[in-house]
């Protein structure tokens, strides 16, 4: 069962995702996350930093869907200067919206990843389903009410998850 929360990979953040590697597992498609993942859960609008991100895996051929729990007046403000279809109010980690996710994008799920910066909902939804899923670190160190929750229960996860020898990198 622990196996679900563990991703496949774990990265610093999504600027070390590389469209090159994503492209050598044979990805055509990234399913990411929005709060915390691409910017700060209460930063309304995407970074220069994130638009160059986003803009660059298009270039190289890789179609961005967000895949949100938030509400649709905030992803939608988010999304729509970028340019990117999305899904909010997604209910994370229930495959249906990842698999909507996929359809949108017209790709099987060996050629999406899901990235993300929750054990609770973007890996195990993304395990789940079927998706490669990339943890990153939360951008922000603060969190609103559910996600305090899910972090206080993810740290009991990544400890036993160490412990059991299965997590390979450092905090």
């Amino acid at each position: 069962m622990y196996n679900y929360f563990l991703p496949d990979e774990y990265v610093k953040d999504i600027f070390q995702i590389s469209p090159e590697a994503l492209k050598e597992k044979g990805i055509k498609g990234i399913i990411t996350d929005l709060d915390n993942t691409l910017v700060e859960w209460d930063r309304p609008e995407a970074t220069p930093e994130i638009m160059e991100w986003v803009r660059m895996m298009q270039e190289a051929g890789l179609q961005v869907a967000i895949l949100s729990n938030n509400n649709q007046s905030r992803v939608e403000s988010f999304c729509d200067p970028l340019g990117t279809p999305f899904i909010c109010e997604a209910r994370k980690p229930l495959a249906k919206n990842f698999k909507k996710a996929l359809a949108m994008m017209g790709l099987k799920k060996e050629e999406a990843v899901m990235v993300g910066d929750q054990l609770m909902t973007d890996v195990l939804g993304g395990n789940r389903f079927g998706l490669h899923t990339i943890l990153v670190v939360p951008v922000a160190s603060s969190d609103g009410f559910v996600t305090k929750f899910n972090r206080m229960i993810e740290r009991r996860i990544m400890a036993k998850l160490k412990r059991q020898g299965l997590i390979k990198w450092e905090e």
